[in-house]
């Protein structure tokens, strides 16, 4: 066990007590600053708030009697604080503060911080700038407008005047459309940390946002959060709730961390995903909370406009000790990923109450650029997850989703537009209270998965299993206590996998070239 420093501003700081449980610690522990005693705490990864800048701090916590080793450090230089108060933000919940929040961020020089204090800030939307530290107070809130009227739009694209090159701003579902700014909106910014123990509520209900959710009304609907050919941009302890949409969409963007966020939508708001990164690289996601009405995590890049016009895929992301809960898969892969995920890790989280655990949605259609590849599940406990696996190579989303082309079970010729999944990797996982299937895994005929490794995996079905459907695709048919179903795999590998209570056969495999058991 050991206490490591994660990140640092100029009056925050995260720890990480390793080895210490999957988002919960095995019991409570203790933090001192300075060997004063700040706080209780049962995460393994904690926010330490109410530092000073510019100043050096010594971190330790007690473990069950044991003083774990501590981390020194310095906090950040900070030039000044602009309090938005003193911008003209009234923070009664009436007034509306937009104005004087865009105010401060625009004034704000390098080195320094925008300070919202406690209040309740009616907004709409707030536009980040480089070099900003963007701090939400404890009871800060910045409470959302649900008017149309009151969100710019951003254009889907933008032609260019050598009528060759384009410029893309508004994205939807994947392909350039216009959208409704987001509340807290970024273009083309860099060193950016929104930070804070306050919340963003996008304050949606189904008499707005979420009414008659897929007819675009003006443009589509707003994200809670969406940045746009960012660099280096961290947010860090904040709640975000109530998205009109996704709530935090990174989009072509680079150096990303969420850190301790809380993401929370009620469980039938309509496609609120947590967190959709959409071609970006280096993605960080650590210590963060997920309850939502779709999707937990959606890893994306676009359909196949984009993915050919900028072949850009997400790659190298890290999801480690978060809890997803609630939501329709807690990490999902797709459906948009035409232009490939690759180098995806996800470790030491917890999926509870979720419909799926590991979610692949792909489809003919998404495009040879389209490749999946080392994709690895380490360290993960299930809880009352309906199936723990799915890979659905036939989703049946956009309006040809239904057709013969994208369901057919026959090999079509392999061409443009066929994707393909390379590597799966799933390692020591335990899945408790199991409903439909333990895994359901359909490649295509023409283009098989290529290695997919089970290692160390123990499944086991509740007493009241329920029944349902286990992948959103033509000829699934609701059942439940299902083993572990698998076609069209070129190479799969089972080493220590244990089944417990499930009905009829455990491993169903069909048009698999090679099966290693150990």
């Amino acid at each position: 066990m050991e206490l490591k420093l994660v990140v640092h501003t100029a009056r925050s700081a995260v720890v990480e007590l390793t080895e210490s449980g999957k988002y919960y610690t095995g019991q409570p522990y203790e933090i001192y600053v300075n060997d004063e005693k700040v706080m209780d705490s049962d995460k393994v990864v904690t926010s330490i708030y109410g530092l000073k800048p510019d100043t050096e701090y010594t971190v330790k916590a007690v473990y069950g009697g044991t003083e774990i080793d501590s981390v020194v450090f310095r906090t950040s230089y900070e030039f000044v604080t602009l309090n938005v108060r003193e911008f003209g933000a009234y923070g009664d919940g009436v007034h509306d503060d937009t104005n004087a929040i865009q105010c401060a961020i625009m004034a704000c020089p390098k080195d320094s911080r925008v300070l919202v204090p406690e209040g309740v800030y009616k907004i709409s939307s707030i536009f980040l700038k480089s070099d900003l530290t963007l701090e939400l107070a404890e009871g800060a809130v910045l409470s959302a407008y649900t008017d149309r009227e009151k969100f710019p739009i951003l254009p889907g694209i933008i032609e260019s005047y050598d009528e060759e090159k384009e410029y893309n701003l508004g994205s939807w579902e994947g392909n350039p459309l216009d959208t409704f700014s987001a509340i807290l909106c970024g273009i083309n910014v860099n060193n950016v940390v929104i930070t804070g123990q306050g919340t963003v509520d996008g304050c949606t209900t189904f008499d707005d946002w979420w009414k008659n959710c897929k007819v675009r009304n003006i443009a589509w609907r707003p994200r809670l959060f969406f940045i746009n050919n960012c660099e280096n941009v961290t947010m860090h302890g904040i709640t975000v709730q109530n998205s009109p949409s996704w709530t935090l969409h990174p989009y072509f963007s680079r150096h990303l961390k969420f850190i301790d966020v809380k993401i929370k939508n009620p469980a039938n708001s309509h496609n609120t995903d947590g967190l959709d990164p959409e071609s970006c690289q280096d993605v960080l996601v650590l210590g963060t909370y997920i309850s939502v009405g779709d999707d937990c995590i959606a890893i994306k890049s676009g359909k196949i406009y984009m993915a050919q016009k900028y072949q850009t895929p997400t790659s190298d992301m890290t999801v480690r000790q978060c809890c997803m809960r609630d939501g329709h898969g807690a990490v999902t892969v797709g459906s948009e990923i035409a232009a490939g995920v690759k180098n995806v890790h996800i470790t030491d989280c917890l999926f509870m109450n979720t419909d799926r655990g590991l979610r692949v949605k792909t489809r003919r259609g998404r495009g040879k650029l389209s490749v999946l590849d080392d994709i690895a599940f380490e360290n993960i406990d299930m809880d009352n997850v309906m199936t723990p696996f799915v890979v659905n190579s036939f989703y049946f989303c956009d309006p040809d989703g239904k057709t013969e082309y994208v369901g057919s079970k026959a090999p079509l010729p392999v061409d443009e537009r066929t994707p393909s999944i390379k590597r799966l990797t799933f390692r020591n996982i335990n899945a408790t209270n199991c409903h439909v299937a333990g895994t359901y895994i359909y490649g295509l005929p023409e283009s098989k998965i290529g290695t997919l490794t089970f290692e160390n995996i123990n499944f086991s079905y509740a007493e009241d299993a329920r029944s349902g459907v286990a992948a959103m695709m033509l000829g699934c048919e609701e059942a439940s206590r299902q083993g572990m179903i698998v076609n069209n795999i070129e190479k799969l590998i089972l080493k220590n996998v244990n089944i417990t209570g499930c009905e009829g056969e455990a491993v169903q495999a069909g048009n698999v070239d090679e099966i290693i058991r150990e």
